[in-house]
């Protein structure tokens, strides 16, 4: 369906991609979604801290012009019941860079996760998910201070390629017939059939991604997580790959975990990224007990999805976890949370996931002292015990405030 509902802003200028690298005008267009549910709480304060840190960071010379896109059930209510528009998808392709709120997949069958949707149609290969303590978060660890992490998920393939029978469907009989038949395989009749493809292009450009983060972030490592121990030639190929591919592109400023032990003191080189990897079920025990050790992530989708989730709910949970899908240039930061239809327009939500998201699309353009006062501004409004009701319910003497007096009082320390 073609419309015209998106308009755009009276100044400034579209961000470029040329070269492999975005040409990030003082006045650039940046797309947002509000989301479903209680995007309407949490986007119009998160736009104006966002806009706020801008203009505190460089006093007027760059600020950002927004260009409001549709996705989800406000997109429904203007493109006759569509939920994911054929405009929304083409001005973030112009747009290069967006942020969204939360999306409620409508019920209905066979109809795919929003999110999902856009990732695969934009190309979105590499979902990034920091996750660090802030101090005075409440957090179920001793140490939370401890953990300071990047995860870089695969997005396109794993079990999110989407290739699955239903038991009693003619494809799936077809295909349990083939795999008997043919390959041999032995599973119990009436199974579901799902498909696991990993490929080496698939992986390459994921393992790239978390490699040139580490560099330019000066981290320290990048760990392989992957349950190859059994699925030898997907995820046991991921991990092959991915060390190929450092070895190959990366050689000069990595080393594997195995050559650094050989080194004199065992350590690698002032400015050497190490290579390691680990089996995922270990990975969980590894970041509760020693999360230190680990610094860029890279991974298959499932156990990013589940590795990601686990370790930010260390660190206070997914109220505060933010969340990018990035692919060649094309970027489309959002809130890691549901759409919460029950709190929706109580105003009371914690804005934090989308925050912080705002935070990485501001890292992404480059403007870096704006993202730095938004985290400073937030550990001061913690500090003073300012916090929305989830946090004040598991804090002594805290003033639980609003979501827009949140966003206030963060303006204010900014």
């Amino acid at each position: 369906m073609n419309a015209n509902l998106i308009e755009p802003p009276p100044g400034g200028r579209k961000i470029r991609y040329e070269s492999g690298r975005l040409i990030v005008p003082d006045e650039p267009w940046v797309g947002y979604v509000e989301g479903d549910g209680i995007g309407v709480d949490i986007t119009p304060p998160c736009l104006r801290i966002w806009n706020a840190a801008v203009k505190k960071a460089y006093g007027g010379r760059r600020s950002i012009h927004w260009v409001e896109l549709f996705l989800g059930e406000k997109a429904a209510k203007r493109y006759a019941g569509q939920y994911f528009p054929d405009e929304t998808l083409r001005w973030m392709k112009e747009l290069w860079v967006s942020i969204k709120g939360p999306l409620t997949t409508p019920v209905g069958g066979g109809f795919r996760s929003l999110n999902v949707s856009l990732r695969q149609a934009l190309d979105l290969y590499a979902c990034l998910r920091p996750v660090r303590y802030y101090r005075g978060v409440p957090s179920p660890l001793r140490e939370p201070e401890r953990i300071d992490v990047v995860l870089f998920r695969e997005n396109t393939e794993d079990v999110y390629a989407g290739i699955e029978y239903a038991a009693g469907s003619p494809e799936n009989e077809k295909l349990a017939h083939f795999l008997r038949s043919e390959l041999k395989a032995q599973f119990f009749e009436g199974a579901g059939l799902g498909v696991k493809p990993i490929s080496r292009f698939g992986t390459e450009r994921l393992v790239r991604k978390a490699i040139e983060y580490a560099i330019a972030h000066k981290r320290r490592s990048v760990t392989l997580v992957h349950k190859g121990n059994i699925m030898k030639y997907t995820e046991g190929a991921f991990r092959a790959w991915g060390y190929e591919l450092a070895q190959r592109e990366f050689g000069s400023v990595t080393v594997s975990e195995e050559a650094a032990a050989r080194l004199p003191g065992g350590v690698a080189p002032e400015g050497q990224i190490i290579i390691k990897d680990r089996i995922a079920d270990i990975m969980f025990q590894m970041m509760l007990l020693r999360p230190d050790e680990f610094d860029v992530i890279a991974t298959p989708n499932l156990n990013g999805d589940y590795l990601s989730d686990a370790i930010a709910a260390e660190v206070g949970g997914m109220g505060i976890a933010p969340g990018a899908n990035i692919g060649d240039g094309v970027a489309v930061f959002e809130a890691t949370h549901g759409s919460a239809p029950k709190h929706a327009g109580k105003n009371i939500v914690n804005p934090g996931s989308l925050l912080f998201s705002g935070v990485l699309l501001l890292e992404y353009l480059g403007w870096d002292e704006a993202a730095e006062k938004i985290h400073l501004a937030y550990e001061k409004t913690l500090a003073d015990r300012i916090v929305t009701y989830d946090f004040a319910r598991l804090m002594t003497d805290a003033r639980e405030v609003s979501t827009s007096a949140f966003a206030d009082a963060l303006i204010e320390r900014l």
